[in-house]
């Protein structure tokens, strides 16, 4: 897939547009309590500074209904990267008229690009009124790139279209588990449902070896070879997708043997390990068992590439973490290994285990990520191909 990236730009007197994805958690006052996304963006503003040219990035910021939603303001964005990269950002909230172009390294931030109706729907008119703030369109939000908005699409229509250094990065760690991965090849498939991730997993079976499966979405799986899954979370109207997989996928689609269940989801509930085809009517599975713990790891032991996606267990509450802390510590003590974990929730389990900075790739993009891997088209890459 050939583009442009910022690397291929003479920046010199020219203003950078650059779409980033901002979309940081707030807390009830509005305060942020996770800049990753700010930091992820910093080595593309970074940069484009130190190569002469001003900066004016965009970002949307959560699902405001109108620009009435103030606590969906950018200004807490503005202010913590300003204090990062030691200088002050102007928030922009007027779009109607553009600044002069500022002098080089300057930086600005328009104001949350969802305040305006036009931005979600694509709309050609709005796209025109953002390129108005620059003159070469850079686009660094990796998480926003399946999303056909005005912000991250119809501007790479008007203006020349190139990648920033985080989009770079994400395509160089994604592209080779679909493009002749290193072997063995595994994916470990965790979260509650699977009808989200069926286009993925298929995909992934076409040119990886074997897919290991927990969390929600193996009780469906369970349930559909008819075993009995109690009180855990199925989700009924992915049972046929299910057959599906496993009727085409039987042999490389590993499903867990035991399993972790309680009658409630409560840290201090009684629980025990059963088989997986053991669980009793008032009972859940709520984490892999230790046998299937062992299965994983002797699959994972010889892999010279492996994508996560998704918790083993409901993680967030102990001791329900341990077959997901357990597989995070084996993936992160392969040396060899390309690893690559993507999605919010898996991402999260890997920092929840301490084994963040022993993963080769944490993925800033939850459903960039998976559609990329599922082979669909991202709207935000493609304009960036055409423009290449």
């Amino acid at each position: 897939m050939a583009f442009k990236t910022v690397r291929d730009i003479d920046w010199s007197g020219r203003q950078a547009l650059v779409r980033v994805d901002f979309n940081v958690p707030l807390d009830r006052e509005g305060a942020i309590t996770d800049d990753s996304r700010i930091l992820a963006s910093v080595p593309t503003i970074r940069y484009l500074l130190d190569r002469g040219a001003s900066v004016c990035l965009m970002s949307h910021l959560g699902r405001p209904r109108s620009k009435e939603d103030a606590q969906f303001t950018l200004a807490p964005v503005a202010d913590r990267l300003g204090r990062i990269l030691g200088c002050e950002i102007p928030l922009i909230k007027d779009l109607s008229a553009p600044p002069a172009m500022p002098s080089p390294g300057a930086v600005t931030l328009l104001e949350n690009t969802r305040f305006e109706p036009g931005e979600t729907g694509n709309d050609p008119a709005f796209a025109q009124v953002l390129s108005q703030f620059g003159d070469v369109y850079v686009n660094d939000a990796f998480g926003s790139l399946h999303r056909a908005h005005a912000s991250t699409e119809g501007v790479g229509h008007l203006l020349p279209a190139v990648a920033g250094l985080l989009v770079e990065t994400e395509l160089h760690w994604l592209s080779p588990l679909l493009d002749n991965p290193q072997r063995p090849a595994l994916a470990i498939m965790g979260g509650a449902k699977i009808s989200d991730k069926v286009g993925v997993i298929r995909n992934l079976l076409r040119h990886m070896d074997d897919v290991l499966v927990g969390g929600g979405m193996a009780n469906t799986f369970l349930a559909a070879q008819g075993r009995a899954t109690g009180k855990s979370l199925v989700q009924a109207e992915a049972l046929e997708t299910a057959r599906s997989l496993l009727v085409d996928f039987d042999d490389r689609l590993h499903l867990p043997v035991d399993l972790v269940v309680a009658k409630e989801l409560d840290s201090a509930a009684e629980r025990k390990t059963v088989p997986a085809d053991g669980i009793e009517e008032d009972w859940m599975a709520l984490d892999i068992g230790p046998a299937t713990v062992a299965h994983y790891v002797n699959r994972l032991a010889p892999a010279r590439t492996v994508f996560w996606n998704g918790p083993m267990g409901v993680c967030e509450v102990k001791p329900f973490d341990q077959g997901t802390n357990a597989l995070a510590e084996i993936l992160g003590g392969l040396p060899d290994a390309r690893s690559v974990v993507g999605g919010g929730d898996g991402v999260a389990a890997i920092r929840q285990a301490g084994m963040e900075d022993a993963i080769g790739h944490l993925s800033t993009g939850g459903g960039a990520c998976l559609e990329y891997l599922a082979g669909t088209e991202l709207p935000g890459l493609t304009v960036l191909t055409r423009s290449g």
